[in-house]
């Protein structure tokens, strides 16, 4: 009889708690998987996501757009950069002072990303300031060609329409 008095109790607290261990086991199992956010955030991923400007990259897409323009046919485009895209970094300086001589150091800041990897701090990002472009197409004979055209290097280059040129293609 006490041996099923035992069994009884037993079965009466696995009723009673039995969520809670249930909650417990699939939280322990959730702990154990790895997670997205933690792969998000490798230094890896970060550093895909601050692109190097690239002005070949540019006139390609900026081609890729403009052939769709009607009437345009082939076409090549090349811009000019007054000044390239730069990267300002933050920067920890310290002075001392040692026998009359004043000594400035700078070193610029990195984070500890684990497992020995570092990366840089930007503080600033500047985009390349363009100098002008010129736009060679088949259809440049038409002036609603040449006027979208101009249109569209401008919105996207941020020129007046006295820097863009568009030219006809020779055959």
């Amino acid at each position: 009889m006490i041996g099923n008095e035992g069994r009884a109790d037993g079965k009466a607290l696995w009723k009673k708690y039995r969520f809670v261990v249930l909650v417990i086991l699939a939280g322990v199992v959730l702990m154990l998987l790895p997670s997205r956010s933690a792969k998000a955030k490798e230094p890896h991923a970060e550093s895909a996501d601050r692109e190097t400007f690239s002005l070949e990259r540019v006139e390609a897409k900026m081609e890729e757009v403009l052939s769709r323009i009607e009437g345009v046919g082939r076409l090549q485009v090349m811009l000019t950069l007054q000044s390239g895209s730069q990267l300002h970094l933050a920067e920890d300086s310290g002075r001392s002072v040692a026998a009359d001589e004043q000594r400035t150091e700078r070193s610029t800041v990195t984070i500890s990303r684990g497992s020995g990897l570092e990366d840089v701090v930007v503080t600033q990002q500047i985009y390349p300031v363009y100098q002008g472009a010129v736009v060679v197409c088949q259809g440049a004979d038409q002036a609603s060609v040449r006027l979208a055209i101009t249109e569209a290097v401008c919105a996207l280059t941020g020129l007046s329409s006295d820097r863009v040129s568009i030219v006809k293609w020779s055959a």
